[in-house]
């Protein structure tokens, strides 16, 4: 039996050591060119564009702001931080939107809420991570964006800091979501379909815009990328381990649903056959869509029960 030769493992220990040293050179270098990365949305918004906070209030409702930004405490001011939203990934924190200046976003510019709402990009240029669900907001036009930054200047500033969300290593990296944002991101505006009816195209707006049903109700990759092949299907391991049913057109109508079953469920939170939506659509009927206009209810189940099986949004 031949005995080991100890230059040998010497040279095998040594070499092992370099290739390890090297990635990790690679991997430091790669990191460095990631965090130097620029951010530079095209905000093509006019700093002057004047909203309107009445109907700004309202989007806030449609776009889910409320719930996400408020907590449920007792005496908890509204936007001033919001629960915990549990993932894979760790807890997120929604910030204090209100016009604190120390705390919220009491410094930011119209430009600034629009890098942020529509592109995802801090007014220093730091990613913000998809959990804010910036890319279903891209779809808002320049007057709706300018309309919610009127009503954001309604609130009480509230000296309140933001909890910090609580994230494991590689996810605590902010500048990787740089290359999320590369693979998956991008800020499509809402186009109308002209073969459709304007109650079907203001359904389909309300819905894979502001609303962002499809963040629920579509599943994810590992990646926390919506997974488009299953477009509205519904989704597992939701935050606070809550699943969602398919909310395909074929699905609703083979289980029965009609346009007024699904505007009265979004109103009161009751099914057609006397049953309740908990859990967080409870959450959302409650802070969201029990506030929306009969029109829009409408609109959304004319979109959602007649044909919304077409191209990805």
């Amino acid at each position: 039996m031949p005995y080991p030769i100890p230059g040998r493992r010497v040279t095998s220990v040594v070499r092992g050591i370099a290739a390890i040293a090297l990635l990790i050179l690679v991997v430091a270098a790669a990191g460095a060119v990631i965090q130097r990365w620029p951010l530079d949305p095209d905000t093509s918004i006019s700093a002057d564009l004047e909203g309107n906070p009445d109907r700004g209030a309202y989007l806030a409702r449609m776009s889910g702001c409320i719930g996400c930004h408020t907590t449920t405490e007792d005496g908890a001011a509204a936007l001033a931080g919001g629960p915990p939203l549990e993932t894979p990934f760790g807890t997120f924190y929604a910030p204090n939107i209100t016009p604190d200046e120390r705390h919220g976003i009491g410094l930011w510019t119209l430009v600034d809420f629009d890098r942020a709402l529509r592109h995802g990009a801090s007014p220093d240029g730091e990613p913000y991570y998809p959990a804010f669900p910036y890319a279903f907001y891209a779809k808002l036009n320049d007057q709706d964006v300018a309309d919610l930054w009127a009503a954001l200047w309604t609130v009480p500033p509230v000296a309140e800091p933001s909890s910090a969300h609580r994230l494991s290593w590689p996810f605590n990296q902010r500048a990787g979501i740089k290359l999320w944002r590369a693979l998956y991101f991008e800020a499509d505006p809402f186009v109308p379909d002209p073969s459709e009816s304007d109650l079907w195209n203001r359904g389909r707006f309300i819905v894979t815009g502001p609303a962002h049903c499809g963040a629920c109700h579509t599943p994810r990759n590992l990646f926390g990328a919506r997974d488009h092949e299953q477009h509205f299907l519904g989704a597992h391991d939701l935050p606070g381990g809550h699943n969602s049913p398919s909310i395909r057109s074929s699905d609703l109508q083979s289980a029965g649903w009609t346009d007024r079953d699904i505007a009265f469920a979004l109103r009161t939170g009751l099914t057609p056959d006397g049953d309740t939506l908990g859990g967080s659509m409870g959450e959302v009927i409650r802070d969201s869509t029990s506030w929306l206009s009969d029109s829009d209810l409408e609109a959304i189940a004319s979109y959602l029960l007649h044909d919304n099986t077409g191209p990805v949004e």
